[in-house]
């Protein structure tokens, strides 16, 4: 998996929280050639979701998705100091034909989480 002669890259970084609890991290690359054009939206997403304009963009595709777990001694970062693994997975989104590798991982909090108490991700 490679973003093939990627010079220069937009890069967006979201922590998804529930009441301050970072829950997972995300990372994405856009190479410079990804948006021009009618893709120069993702540019400029601000704080939309970028799930969401992914799959309402007919032209996109999902390559592989990769699964890994990066090793507790590895893992301790300003977001968790568990000294817990953190799973992660990653994969290329092809909009038009061009490419967006999206990494997400999942902090070990998410695993202990409850959010059917929490208050979080309930509509009302």
């Amino acid at each position: 998996m490679s973003l093939k002669n990627a010079h220069s890259a937009l890069v967006r970084q979201v922590l998804l929280c529930c009441n301050n609890q970072p829950l997972v991290y995300a990372r994405t690359v856009i190479p410079e050639k990804t948006i021009h054009g009618a893709q120069r939206r993702y540019a400029n997403m601000g704080s939309r979701p970028l799930g969401a304009m992914l799959f309402a963009d007919r032209t996109m595709r999902r390559e592989t998705v990769q699964v890994s777990m990066l090793p507790a001694e590895h893992a301790v970062n300003q977001y968790t100091n568990t000294g817990e693994p953190i799973w992660g997975r990653r994969s290329v989104f092809r909009v038009s034909g061009k490419p967006l590798l999206v990494s997400e991982y999942f902090l070990p909090e998410l695993l202990k989480f409850d959010a059917a108490g929490s208050g979080c991700c309930q509509k009302e």
